[in-house]
């Protein structure tokens, strides 16, 4: 737990209250053990009696006060163990050893950069002035349609969906991920198990669901954020056996955010949507194994873009950076020259067992050896819209067209260059 405590901000108030709340249920579950055992003789005691003796009465009044104190106890262990784990559950992961101690992302050391950044003979413009002078990027008509950060895709940038989608599903199947299509849909169960619940609440889409007589429905439901939800509880209350793992899998979902946390942030263009596509990397691996398999899966969310020729860099996150579940995370940031800086376009993390954990995801090391915890990683491979924003920004052109990647081509029927529509 101490671990934890290198994270630093509020973190340290966090863990402090859940210790207090956990010494306080140990102790008490130690006096309700005590009582328990006053009760025990008790009993034994008055089966030793004369029913009609003064000394029964006082056994047996002596038992009553014993079982109301019982009965009182163990509400309140009740109570304090509910409020203990949800405390718990507010915990972030510990960061890894070899993580960096920062107090910002200024201090995300630069792993290693890939490609040159393209040169221009004229100013390099954002993806939303590209987009909308296309034809091919409609705001207006997203807002309208449901609201701040919402976007309709048409002509081009529809295809170039489909054919990144398809592009990325086919590059990663290739290497042995097993493709997965999953529902939208989940509950707090899988959010729980995989870290987004109960800390990122306001975050993500409440479903309400009309309930009665006709309307027979679970309304604890929610949109998914990620895939990685998904895909994680695949194999919630599991156990593996050691000859199934690693387990690689890949999805592609649509995601949805509410982005509660991001007021004034990114307002203009694609990269930060209430609804965007997304194509996930899950893996479940023994614990030995587990930054051999993040490096692996870095590598294979790094092979999209190199497929792809867009220049980018990989940062490792420092103490401070880390989402709440991670144990250890790179971030690929994509150039963006109209923007004239490196955005995000993948996270690639892992968990430990942080998550299985929570979601009680196992394996046997050998069989009929005591289960023990797996460690889940996963990352995207990659964001689409912001693949797009990429090739937008990167093969933007003098006259206002944009280059179609060779990669890309095939998925296109042999489109090379996007023009307006």
């Amino acid at each position: 737990m101490d671990d934890v405590l290198r994270r630093g901000g509020a973190v340290a108030g966090v863990v402090e209250e859940w210790k207090g709340l956990d010494d306080r249920r140990r102790k008490l579950q130690n006096d309700l053990d005590g009582q328990r055992q006053l009760r025990n003789a008790a009993n034994e005691r008055m089966s030793k009696l004369d029913k009609k003796s003064p000394e029964f009465v006082t056994a047996r009044d002596e038992l009553k006060l014993t079982s109301t104190r019982i009965k009182e106890g163990e509400t309140e262990l009740l109570a304090l163990e509910t409020e203990s784990q949800f405390r718990l559950l507010n915990i972030p992961n510990a960061p890894h050893a070899s993580v960096p101690d920062g107090t910002s992302e200024a201090d995300n050391p630069t792993l290693h950069t890939w490609g040159a950044k393209p040169t221009y003979a004229f100013a390099p413009k954002p993806h939303w002035d590209v987009g909308v002078d296309l034809g091919i990027l409609d705001f207006e008509a997203g807002t309208r349609i449901a609201g701040a950060r919402f976007t309709v895709l048409r002509g081009a940038a529809s295809r170039l969906t489909r054919a990144l989608i398809n592009y990325m599903l086919d590059l990663h199947t290739a290497k042995g991920y097993g493709e997965i299509w999953p529902p939208a849909i989940v509950r707090r169960a899988a959010l729980r198990g995989t870290g987004q619940m109960p800390k990122f609440e306001q975050d993500v889409f409440k479903l309400q669901i009309p309930t009665g007589p006709d309307h027979v429905a679970d309304n604890d439901l929610f949109l998914s954020p990620t895939a990685e939800v998904q895909v994680t509880n695949l194999h919630m209350d599991s156990i593996f056996e050691a000859a199934e793992l690693p387990r690689w899998y890949c999805a592609y979902s649509p995601c949805f955010r509410a982005e509660a946390g991001a007021a004034g942030k990114d307002t203009r263009g694609l990269i930060r949507q209430h609804q965007f596509d997304k194509v996930e990397l899950v893996k479940f691996v023994p614990p030995e194994t587990s930054y051999v398999e993040l490096d692996a899966l870095r590598n294979d969310a790094e092979a999209v873009l190199q497929g792809l020729g867009l220049h980018y860099r990989v940062v490792t996150l420092c103490t401070s950076d880390l989402s709440f579940t991670s144990a250890k995370t790179y971030d690929i940031e994509v150039w963006l020259p109209g923007q004239d800086t490196y955005r995000e376009i993948s996270s690639c993390s892992n968990f430990e067992d942080f998550q299985a954990r929570r979601a009680k995801i196992r394996y046997r090391p050998m069989p009929g050896d005591k289960p023990r915890f797996v460690h889940t990683l996963n990352g995207s491979g990659l964001a689409v819209g912001r693949t797009i924003v990429a090739i937008l920004e990167q093969y933007q052109q003098a006259d206002g067209s944009v280059v179609v990647p060779e990669a890309l081509r095939p998925y296109l029927g042999g489109l090379e260059r996007i023009t307006k529509i």
